[in-house]
């Protein structure tokens, strides 16, 4: 790594939808850089780059993988590649967002045969975001039925006519052509080579007003020219270079990776920005930085840290400071990752993806820097969870260690959310997905020998009034000795904006005021578990008026008991209603699906509340009850075969209806009589 210069490196991320053939290209290019010695394969388990037991099982990413190499060019130039293997499924999303932001080009692959699909349109809406250059890659043109040249008018149409062939396949598949090659053309490509070549000098033109001027006058551009014009047209935006790839035959392989010499910016080209939009110096006398964008931990190395350096120079025992927690980080070690065999690294720069390993106080997010410098970026943002499940221990005796072996795996998956509900008081995971969800069941079982099983989690009901109620009770026992005597009356209203929830209206001293305490106290335990369906009560105010004491029976625990009573009974008179937790949910899909999907949501309550064109695909945005929607992923996966998608947010809590409150009511007394029992 040391010995490549800064301009002779790239940085890219793949990107497109499940099954267009990201790893394959990424087999195929480790092939070419030499990092394996033979072209792996996803179908037969040998994947350089899908190299995990979960991936081979699946035949699926599941891991964003950075990996390193270096091509030598015919020319005699090298060319260092560093790129990021990210997943295509939905369910893993949360492995791309780090990878893209940490990369200096998305290049997006699109499957000839297929073409545009669901996932290619959102990576490429996220890489817009992000405000990344971008490069397409279409891949498998020799298959049966496919066509590069309707894949092109697919991704043209999709994309705009900014996406321009930088190479087109030879006929009968036998090669691949580059488009700003100047010898003669091949007769049959000799028109489509010609139009394409144009647009690319007007593209490059059009990135500066001397060359536009000297175009446009009639002068040809110099080949100089036309290479600095294509790397700024495509580094703004204004150019998409599109590739022709077969890399099962390693068909256009070699012309790619020369394309992104002179297509694809260098670190030092598009450097990073911090939050208040200033660049960070990538030069190497610049003090060093290092942004942690992926954790894992790993049975046999610990704890390894992926991290792009951003500037500066790191060698072994390089210090930095951790800029979130202000401490120091001995960067005793780190490794050039190129998947399964990852080399010693002796120097690393600005450009370089690098594995740090058993870093002690660092994490995923976190900025390294040496020196002084301050670098503050927007944090990695994350959609939320779509799916849920409560976790059960099989063996009551590893209860205890569902908690911290669940923290464990979620440490390495932003997207995987833990927590003790304490509501329903279950321990429930949340992901982006049913598979997303199995994987982490897998890791769970295999870093911590812990069985669990999951359930659909409950739902976090909560109850309320809608009129005045008022409620009574005397607490009154005698069973030898000092007694207990306490009597509480109290009233019960909807709770208005600003207002406080307890008022203390007594008069005349009938409850002392060093008991009024204790009533609160009574009121909120009451108040845990309402008369309904045993759910937290929310936006009520309690206002106790009067009451009575004895001078010796009287204590803090009567009281209390008898304000809880009190409050169950008013409760019951100031029709009491059960809430439910309303999602706004965000649904993508085909036209096809459109009628089916809205059949769908109505008959789980949803309400639609519009419905938009987004890339060729119809959203849909509706309100439905979170009970809906728990198993709503493998339901639209199966609705639309695989090419839905969906977000969901919560947005508030509602009224149940009356017939489907009794149910939840009727359930809730039965689970309360086995309990009892």
């Amino acid at each position: 790594m040391k010995d490549i210069a800064v301009k002779d490196m790239r940085n890219f991320v793949l990107l497109g939808h499940t099954g267009s053939g990201k790893t394959t290209l990424g087999d195929a290019l480790l092939f070419k850089l030499g990092l394996n010695d033979r072209m792996g394969s996803v179908s037969a388990g040998t994947s350089a780059i899908d190299f995990n037991e979960e991936e081979i099982s699946r035949k699926i990413s599941v891991y964003a993988k950075p990996f390193c190499g270096v091509f030598k060019r015919k020319s005699g130039g090298k060319l260092q590649l560093s790129f990021i293997d990210t997943p295509g499924y939905d369910d893993f999303i949360g492995q791309v967002i780090p990878a893209l932001r940490v990369s200096d080009l998305a290049l997006m692959v699109v499957d000839a045969l297929s073409g545009v699909q669901v996932g290619s349109h959102r990576a490429w809406r996220m890489a817009a975001a992000a405000g990344k250059p971008r490069a397409i890659v279409i891949t498998g043109g020799d298959r049966e039925n496919a066509d590069f040249g309707k894949a092109l008018e697919q991704v043209q149409s999709s994309w705009g006519p900014k996406c321009l062939p930088a190479t087109l396949p030879l006929p009968g598949n036998g090669g691949v052509w580059n488009v700003m090659d100047d010898r003669e053309v091949p007769a049959p490509l000799a028109g489509a080579v010609q139009k394409a070549r144009s647009e690319m000098i007007e593209r490059a033109a059009e990135t500066d007003d001397a060359l536009l001027e000297k175009y446009l006058g009639g002068e040809s551009l110099a080949p100089a020219e036309i290479d600095r014009g294509l790397k700024a047209a495509v580094r703004t935006g204004n150019l998409v270079p599109v590739f022709a790839a077969m890399p099962l035959k390693d068909i256009g392989i070699a012309e790619l990776i020369n394309g992104m010499a002179g297509f694809f910016p260098s670190p030092d080209e598009v450097p990073f920005k911090d939050r208040e939009g200033n660049a960070v110096n990538p030069a190497p006398d610049a003090p060093a930085a290092l942004w942690i964008w992926r954790t894992l931990n790993d049975p046999f190395s610990g704890k390894v840290s992926f991290a792009r350096v951003l500037s500066g120079r790191i060698t072994p025992d390089t210090e930095a400071v951790n800029l979130r927690t202000g401490q120091k980080e001995r960067i005793a070690a780190f490794m050039v990752p190129a998947g399964k065999k990852p080399s010693a690294g002796s120097e690393a720069g600005a450009g370089d993806v690098v594995a740090l390993v058993k870093l002690k106080n660092s994490s995923f997010g976190d900025l390294l820097v040496a020196g002084n410098a301050k670098i503050e970026f927007e944090p990695f943002a994350f959609p939320d969870q779509v799916v849920s499940f409560a976790v059960f221990a099989k063996d009551r005796g590893d209860e205890d260690k569902i908690g911290g072996a669940m923290a464990r795996v979620a440490e390495d998956d932003p997207t995987l959310r833990i927590e003790r509900n304490a509501d329903t008081h279950e321990t429930v995971i949340s992901g982006m997905g049913d598979t997303h969800i199995d994987v982490a069941m897998e890791l769970l079982r295999k870093r911590s020998n812990v069985q669990v099983e999951l359930k659909t989690p409950k739902v976090p009901y909560k109850e309320t009034v809608t009129a005045v109620g008022e409620g009574h009770y005397k607490h009154k026992k005698q069973s030898g000795g000092r007694g207990q005597y306490a009597e509480v009356y109290c009233r019960v209203q909807p709770l208005k904006p600003g207002e406080e929830w307890f008022e203390d209206a007594v008069v005349g001293g009938v409850i002392p005021k060093n008991f009024l305490p204790a009533c609160q106290k009574g009121f909120l335990d009451s108040m845990s578990k309402g008369a309904l369906a045993s759910c937290p009560v929310v936006n009520v105010k309690v206002s106790v008026y009067d009451g009575s004491y004895h001078d010796v029976d009287s204590s803090e625990i009567a009281f209390k008991i008898a304000a809880g009573r009190a409050l169950k009974d008013a409760m019951t008179k100031a029709r009491a209603v059960l809430l439910e937790p309303i999602m706004n949910v965000r649904v993508l899909i085909p036209n096809q699906n459109v009628g089916d999907i809205n059949s769908d949501l109505n008959h789980k309550r949803g309400r639609i509340m519009g419905v938009d064109v987004e890339d060729g695909m119809q959203a849909i945005t509706a309100e439905v009850p979170l009970s809906e929607m728990f198993r709503y992923c493998s339901e639209l996966r199966s609705i639309t075969g695989g090419r839905g998608t969906f977000e969901m947010k919560f947005l508030r809590y509602d009224n149940v209806p009356s017939n489907v409150a009794q149910k939840i009511i009727a359930a809730a007394e039965k689970d309360k009589e086995v309990e009892e029992d």
